[in-house]
């Protein structure tokens, strides 16, 4: 089993002696690792904390036996969750949406293809509403078919039950589970959306086996042992000594009703108002007579509604139904994360911050959510290990010593103790932010690194024009994602948040955990206004760990802006990306116009302009259409892409008369961000692999001179190739991947540099590291005067772009005992999501 640290409940219901009706909340306490008795199932139902620090998703519940394991919802998160607290979900067999929408099903596809990718071929059992099979469907054209799973349509209250003649027959050995629909109150038949349908889960254990009594046995005279185990399995044997059946209820004791576990979403209070109604809980309430025929008696409910909800009169008067279950709180229900939840990531931005705070800023302390004060809830203490408990017949024992949660001031002091020149590094790195007279020279030792600090670096009048007289609310980026495939417990998938200040945001890819990172960076506020200003989103190409977290991003706005008058997100990526979003669209709004990245092409926008000028968009589209289904239209002009490969050069990437509209849109919506140009460009990847350059507007100086715009590029995932090198001519900055993992079109960190280098670009930020690089690739000294390593969270003011190389040394000092370790516990795969 899982060797974790294990949740119980409040100290009196622990003891037993707490008789009173009233519910109580969960309070956490650290448990030895126990099994029962070997004769019984071994039960375990963990509650994975995801989102709880960025309540941007639901928490998951598993439920496992020896035999098969159960999973309730799966928010984005999950798989980094899991990874961080070490619990293997390589062989779940069910799983079980409450709901499907973004805040359920986020991590999904993600958890799909991962066990896909770890086990046998064979589909995974899914449960939900009837509104599932849209999800399903919309999946498809990014998730591989062996990937895809046996759907399972809850479509009335009962038990679960599989079709024999199902492509996957999966009994459910260990636990009979029960689904109870619940629809907002009022609303009936027809009118009722399957957006707004939620299920309760009912898991009602087997009975545990009665004791089996030997002196019994001994007494009716058995003596063959091999009568024994017949007996505790339900079969009547001959006496050998006596002439005399013995049934096994002479020797076996009373059985013991199975634990019951309830677990309910409730989102909104009309759902609370039908909940209290619903007939067919009533055989599991406290006060029923049924509940005294029946036996059944419910040892837990877990609520997943969010705190306005739960915390509500009349829901909290149905919950007094349950006076002898203990009461879980799942919801969003904390006040102020203390301690995040993904622990090593903390760990390691409170290092970073310690060393370079210019570039690591602290993680934002301010996530709360509104509707909660501390008196509403026992909140949860300590890291949110998974909570665990132990579906035993036997009340646990007190261990009520709750661990002090580790500040960031005690990560510190461990730094310290760990690497004493960690503070000299830290005083040298922040002399590199002053004027050039404030600057001491310095110099420190750096084990296995020859660099010093006491002689400049680069020449500060190879500072590129763009730069002159730069400010700092020009432009930010921040790296939400530097880790390639699937997210681990030090770096999520790829996203990166371009700040421009009072002129709005973008984003270039958007891999799942995207809102949890810009919550983790700018607290709750700050990630609602980074979403809300969005100018457009960008997509490199289809693989998951690029564009699984746009949904969320996507209905987020959506309902921030509800009820404000505003015009659909523009989303850019290649025409898979569209398909799966005008599925996913039909199970919920994501208010947004998608644009193939093919119609941003340098081509497509200058025949767009050309079009424009002559007033003739209609006629000059159509007859190119003519000329696409002749075969007739010549590839793009050599200027465009000089010395592209066959194989990537665009066959015609000329917009439809519709897309028109949106790139005039599009135009509008940079060039007020104080953008110029966004062009997209095909590169070595997968099919319809893209990477971008981002050309600001020249600026006008305070003398009236025209200081030309910076240039940022972003390579999307991508072998080297010309197209790459060509669109990175006199970049500001290349954002690059360095994956090292060539035979899946990738670039190693040492190709990355030297394109970098052929551009002539003037900083390259490596990104997309292989998750076997948990916290520092293995990087070589080859003209690393230009290079810089990005990080989970890491933000970079174009204003600091002339130190980036200096910190380097450092970095590699801060994590010089690590940057070779290959980290057992995460069990990456490495493979293309």
């Amino acid at each position: 089993m899982v060797k974790t640290k294990e949740f119980k409940f409040n100290e009196a219901r622990a003891k037993g002696t707490d008789r009173s009706s009233k519910p109580t909340v969960m309070k956490k306490f650290p448990l030895k690792h126990h099994t029962v008795n070997s004769t019984n199932t071994t039960a375990y139902i963990q509650i994975l904390g995801v989102g709880m620090d960025t309540h941007d998703t639901m928490p998951s519940i598993l439920l496992f036996f020896d035999r098969q394991r159960f999973i309730f919802n799966a928010g984005e998160g999950l798989q980094r969750f899991c990874a961080e607290h070490k619990i293997k979900l390589s062989k779940i067999d069910h799983i079980c949406l409450s709901r499907v929408c973004s805040e359920t099903v986020g991590g999904l596809p993600g958890l799909l293809l991962t066990l896909a990718g770890m086990g046998d071929g064979v589909p995974v059992n899914i449960w939900g509403p009837s509104n599932l099979n849209l999800l399903v469907d919309a999946m498809k054209y990014f998730i591989p078919h062996h990937s895809m799973v046996h759907t399972n349509l809850v479509s009335h209250t009962g038990p679960l039950q599989i079709d024999s003649s199902a492509a996957v027959a999966s009994k459910f050995k260990d636990v009979k589970i029960s689904a109870i629909l619940l629809q907002p109150n009022g609303v009936e038949g027809s009118d009722v959306k399957p957006s707004d349908v939620s299920v309760i889960y009912v898991c009602e254990l087997h009975e545990i086996k009665g004791r089996f009594y030997k002196e019994k046995a001994d007494a009716l005279g058995i003596t063959v042992k091999t009568k024994y185990k017949e007996l505790t399995q339900g079969k009547s044997v001959k006496s050998d000594l006596l002439d005399i059946t013995v049934h096994p209820n002479d020797v076996m004791g009373a059985p013991v009703p199975g634990p019951i576990v309830i677990i309910v979403d409730c989102p909104t209070s009309s759902h609370a108002l039908e909940l209290i109604s619903t007939q067919s809980l009533n055989d599991y309430y406290s006060d029923s007579s049924n509940q005294s025929q029946s036996g059944k008696i419910v040892n837990c409910v877990i609520h997943l509604g969010p705190a306005s909800v739960v915390n509500s009169s009349h829901y909290k008067k149905w919950m007094k139904k349950f006076s002898s279950a203990q009461h879980v709180m799942a919801g969003h229900v904390m006040n102020v994360v203390q301690n995040p939840i993904l622990k090593s990531s903390a760990r390691i931005t409170a290092r970073l911050n310690y060393l370079c705070p210019h570039l690591f800023p602290p993680m934002s302390s301010s996530i709360q959510h509104p509707s909660s004060t501390a008196s509403d809830f026992n909140f949860l203490r300590s890291n949110f290990k998974a909570f665990r408990w132990h579906l035993c017949r036997k009340s646990p024992k007190d261990r009520s010593n709750v661990p002090s949660p580790q500040a960031a001031s005690a990560v510190i002091d461990e730094l310290l103790l760990e690497s004493p020149d960690i503070a000299d590094a830290a005083q040298h790195v922040s002399q590199l932010w002053q004027k050039p007279a404030e600057t001491k020279e310095c110099a420190i030792s750096i084990q296995d690194s020859e660099v010093m600090t006491d002689k400049p670096i680069l020449d500060e009048n190879s500072v590129p024009s763009c730069l002159e007289n730069i400010r700092r609310d020009d432009l930010e980026v921040t790296f939400l994602g530097t880790g390639s495939s699937q997210p681990s417990k030090y770096r999520n998938v790829t996203a990166i948040y371009f700040n421009l200040f009072s002129n709005g945001s973008l984003l270039l890819d958007c891999g799942e955990g995207t809102l949890a990172q810009l919550k983790r960076r700018y607290g709750m506020e700050g990630a609602e206004s980074a979403v809300r200003n969005l100018a457009c989103i960008w997509i490199s190409h289809i693989h998951a760990d690029h564009h699984v977290g746009l949904v969320r991003i996507l209905t987020l706005r959506r309902d921030l802006l509800k009820g404000v008058s505003h015009d659909p997100l523009i989303v850019l990526g290649p025409s898979q990306l569209k398909r799966f979003l005008d599925a996913y669209q039909r199970l919920e709004d994501l208010d947004m116009q998608f644009l193939d990245n093919k119609a941003t092409t340098l081509f497509s926008w200058e025949t767009f302009e050309l079009d424009n000028e002559s007033n003739k968009n209609n006629e000059l589209v159509l007859e190119r259409d003519e000329d696409v289904k002749n075969g007739n239209l010549t590839s793009c002009r050599e200027s465009c892409l000089q010395g592209s490969s066959k194989r990537l050069k665009l066959s015609v990437p000329v917009a439809k008369v519709e897309a028109f509209s949106l790139l005039n849109r599009l135009k509008k919506v940079l060039n007020e961000a104080g953008i110029e140009r966004l062009i997209s460009f095909p590169v070595v990847h997968c099919p319809e692999s893209f990477g971008v350059v981002l050309k600001a507007a020249d600026r006008i100086n305070s003398i009236g001179k025209a200081i030309p715009g910076w240039k940022v590029v972003y390579s999307g995932d991508t072998r080297p190739c010309s197209e790459m090198i060509e669109a990175s001519q006199g970049a500001t900055i290349l954002i690059h991947e360095a994956r090292e993992a060539i035979a899946k079109n990738h670039s190693t960190t040492k190709e990355a540099i030297e394109i970098g280098n052929s551009a002539a670009a003037y900083r390259v930020i490596l990104t997309h590291f292989s998750q076997r690089y948990p916290k520092i690739p293995v990087l070589d000294e080859i003209s690393m005067h230009k290079t810089c390593i990005a990080f989970d969270l890491m933000t970079i003011n174009l204003a600091d772009l002339h130190v980036l190389p200096k910190v380097i040394p450092y970095l590699k000092l801060l994590f010089r005992t690590e940057m070779l370790i290959d980290n057992s516990d995460d069990h990456v795969v490495e493979a293309d999501l």
